[in-house]
């Protein structure tokens, strides 16, 4: 027993010894990262490192048209507006929904799956039309692209607009750790660029800056015909609470970064932000969580026929409950492969890495 316990304990010290050497090789690296465009009265600041080096310049609005452009050093980034209104949560008659999650920094394994499934042209544009795509939270954190993918998204939101569709993009717990100062998960490339523009990673993305009042603008879920998206889920006491989706988003929201609040979290917002959370719950991966009678009340009290769900990581789409769970989590976040779900007429399919379409059995 003494030595299995030996074992196990150099075991677990070599692998905490490789993560941590790993952790400073890659901090070692030049980088390049950005741009982080902090917002002012009649001005931006637009910041960037250009590798190794930070670069800064001030942009007079007043000489400025939008949309503004940036790029330099590989990095680019465009934006039509300083600021961002509420997003609707409720949306009927849509005919294409795809939709996946936990992108986790995965910038050029998210542009194949979105290319070999139809979602963006090979020029990386819009090329879904009309339909609506879901991304149901978590870019932030884990790997080492993620400013790439939140231009990219911001960029793709008004493609898609213009051709009439729709992106969803959801708050997942990553992001909200984030917007909160939680820094645990940061890739090391983010540690580094944080200590090189003497900036906290979070400050980067405050209410001042556009990415931040993007982020900000996030619902943590959306309702889609007849089913309901959000990072992590929802627990059964809502439903018997009687609690509208409404309230539940509002409440969230109103309460996202608790320094920003003139008091702390409380009662249900404090509920809301917890394990029981839409960002946080597993309820439906638990044999200790909710039942088949818990969640047909669930869907029954948000007048839907599925949940969909990511968070919790599955080797590929998958399915709880004889289909009225749908967990698309397909461990994007590894680098190597990754799934959408489509939804069209009626009927699931899992949209492969290679763009292949398999039947999801519902």
């Amino acid at each position: 027993m003494i030595k299995s316990r030996f074992r196990t304990t150099l075991c677990a010290t070599l692998i905490f010894a490789s993560q941590i050497s790993a952790a400073e090789s890659t901090s070692k690296e030049v980088i390049s990262d950005g741009p982080y465009i902090d917002v002012h009265a009649n001005a931006l600041t637009v910041n960037w490192i250009c590798n190794d080096q930070v670069k800064r310049k001030q942009v007079n609005l007043e000489g400025v048209s939008m949309p503004y452009g940036f790029a330099d050093c590989g990095l680019t980034a465009n934006t039509s507006q300083l600021t961002f209104d509420e997003q609707l949560i409720e949306f009927q008659g849509v005919k294409r929904v795809a939709a996946l999650s936990d992108l986790h920094g995965q910038y050029e394994l998210m542009l194949t799956l979105l290319k070999n499934n139809g979602i963006i042209d090979s020029q990386n544009q819009w090329a879904f039309g009309d339909g609506h795509f879901v991304i149901t939270g978590d870019i932030f954190d884990r790997g080492d692209k993620v400013t790439e993918i939140l231009w990219f998204i911001h960029d793709l939101e008004k493609q898609a607009e213009r051709a009439g569709g729709k992106i969803h993009l959801l708050l997942g717990n990553h992001e909200v750790m984030v917007l909160n100062g939680d820094l645990r998960y940061l890739n090391p490339k983010y540690v580094k660029a944080e200590k090189l523009l003497e900036t906290p990673f979070d400050q980067l993305f405050n209410q001042h800056t556009i990415l931040g009042r993007w982020l900000r603008s996030k619902p943590v879920l959306v309702k889609i015909n007849d089913h309901l998206y959000a990072h992590g889920g929802f627990h059964p006491q809502l439903a018997e609470d009687k609690i509208t989706l409404d309230t539940i988003n509002k409440t969230f929201k109103s309460h996202l970064v608790e320094k920003e609040l003139l008091e702390k979290r409380e009662g249900f917002a404090r509920y809301l932000h917890k394990t029981h959370g839409p960002i946080w719950y597993r309820g439906y991966f638990k044999d200790d969580g909710a039942t088949a009678e818990e969640l047909d009340l669930l869907l029954k009290h948000f007048d839907v026929n599925h949940i969909v769900v990511g968070h919790t990581s599955q080797k590929k789409i998958e399915t709880r409950f004889k289909g009225k769970v749908i967990a698309i989590d397909s461990s994007i976040k590894r680098g190597k492969y990754g799934e959408v779900l489509f939804i069209e007429n009626g009927k699931h399919e899992r949209g492969t890495l290679k763009g292949d379409r398999k039947p999801l059995k519902i």
